[in-house]
């Protein structure tokens, strides 16, 4: 019970006063701080996908058929296309 007693009786940090302010400011300045990455993410996912949407339909390359990978070796018999022929 002494050192309740003590503890009553002894005198405060002047520091401690503050402290609430400084802890509820730095709160205040994260959630500014959030706010603004989730515009700044929404703002480059809206650029992003506008610059890919106007490049795909702007740019469009003529077709080309796709060659085999090695032209020296031919087509492996176990390939699944040569597999589900029925000839």
């Amino acid at each position: 019970m002494d050192e309740l007693r003590i503890l009553n009786e002894a005198k405060l940090p002047a520091a401690l006063d503050t402290l609430d302010e400084h802890v509820l400011a730095g709160l205040a300045g994260r959630q500014r701080e959030a706010a603004s990455m989730r515009r700044m993410m929404a703002f480059a996912a809206f650029v992003s996908l506008g610059g890919g949407f106007v490049v795909g339909t702007a740019v469009v390359p003529p077709a080309v058929a796709a060659s085999p990978i090695t032209p020296l070796i031919p087509a492996s018999p176990l390939a699944p296309s040569t597999l589900l022929d029925s000839r």
